[in-house]
């Protein structure tokens, strides 16, 4: 006996067969709608069919509000999309992602052929987009001189900053000549503004076409200046939305894009230059903090502080060495005082005062007694307030 799978392992393994099918990935069928109706929760499921054969298929809110009309029983619509299998009840349905009229099916399949093509040779690669300037002073416009389109772009920009100047060139945007019109708009205005605007208000496919067609794609592709693109409504994506450096939803986005609010510029500068003011007030006083410091140091370095400081200390020491002279001399005349005092009370003549005297010879020999002298010897007698010469008489011994 073979192998047993269970219903979901089957209906899993056909849903990876379709997904790895890839002309199942992205078809277009064409049929007529049957059997429309329209979920509350805005999902739309339909049937498809010809004169021999049906398919179920599903579009979901997230495409179904893209809609440019209401889809309906007995219309005849080309379908986009992919073909897939709903596991839970094992059939196959479209999962569809967009919806056009029969009647410009000829056209969606022309779009979606150059769309292939241009973006095959690198025309929509990011690499290529040229940034957007910030702070613009021309804007070239290519547009229709009359019309929606014309009049919210230059409301916008005299709201947004009237000191951008800005350039129209007047070109068809609708019928046979609107292309090479629109063409020769963007190679006239190339160089000589900062950005272009290339845009127009909405309308049906074919009102839209010239924005398709493929000289205007690669004249956006070969210009210098940043093109911004606003063709239609949001739910509309031309050829020029892909080539242009910037795709906007509507011609007054694209405005919006392409020029700055001047108020609120002026409002970022004031505020740059507020907190400019403030770091340079902090850094003045910073740095004159630190020049204060260096003008102490230096001033406390120089030369001349040196100089000065040096005198200070050698007045300092000076008055110092004056003031221990002075002390050492007193202790010393004191020292003295005791010393003269002392010696005075143990000289010979501090006895004098008393009446007393001393005796030398005529050659200042102390006289000690009877046996140093002889009659007639010439004597000195040292008194307190003097010396008296005298002669010796006479000799007696006690």
């Amino acid at each position: 006996m073979g192998n047993v799978y269970t219903v979901t392992q089957v209906n899993t393994y056909i849903k990876r067969m379709f997904l790895s099918d890839y002309a199942l990935g992205h078809i277009m069928i064409m049929g007529e709608v049957s059997n429309c109706k329209h979920h509350s929760s805005g999902h739309i499921y339909f049937t498809l069919k010809d004169q021999s054969a049906q398919i179920s298929c599903v579009m979901f809110k997230s495409h179904a509000m893209y809609l440019n009309m209401p889809l309906a029983d007995g219309q005849n619509v080309i379908i986009t999309g992919n073909v897939s299998v709903y596991e839970r009840d094992g059939k196959y349905q479209v999962y569809v992602e967009k919806v056009v009229l029969d009647g410009q099916g000829a056209l969606q399949l022309q779009y979606e052929k150059l769309k292939k093509q241009l973006e095959q040779e690198g025309l929509f690669d990011f690499e290529h987009k040229k940034e957007i300037p910030k702070f613009p002073k021309k804007i070239g416009i290519v547009t229709a001189k009359t019309g929606a389109a014309i009049r919210d772009i230059m409301n916008i920009a005299k709201r947004r900053n009237p000191y951008v100047q800005l350039i129209l060139y007047p070109a068809l945007v609708q019928g046979k000549e609107a292309a090479a019109s629109i063409v020769k708009g963007i190679k006239a205005l190339d160089g000589k503004v900062d950005t272009i605007i290339v845009g127009r208000g909405g309308g049906s496919i074919e009102d839209l076409w010239a924005f398709n067609e493929e000289i205007v794609a690669r004249a956006i592709y070969e210009a210098n200046t940043p093109i911004i693109s606003g063709v239609g409504h949001e739910v509309d994506t031309t050829i020029s939305d892909y080539v242009a450096d910037l795709r906007a939803p509507t011609p007054s986005a694209a405005c919006e894009l392409a020029i700055y609010e001047v108020e609120q510029v002026i409002g970022q500068l004031n505020e740059y230059k507020s907190k400019m003011n403030q770091v340079m007030e902090h850094k003045l006083a910073y740095k004159k903090m630190c020049l204060l410091r260096q003008k102490e140091k230096l001033t406390y370095l120089s030369p001349m502080n040196q100089v000065k400081e040096k005198m200070q200390r050698l007045a300092d020491l000076r008055e110092l060495l004056e003031r221990n002279i002075e002390q050492r001399i007193t202790k010393e005349k004191h020292r003295l005082q005791l010393y003269l005092q002392k010696l005075h009370g143990l000289s010979p003549t501090s006895k004098l005062i008393n009446g007393y005297g001393y005796i030398t010879s005529e050659k200042e020999k102390p006289i000690r007694g009877i046996g140093d002298v002889k009659e007639k010897d010439m004597l000195y007698i040292t008194l307190s307030d003097g010396k008296l010469k005298a002669q010796v008489i006479d000799v007696r011994k006690d």
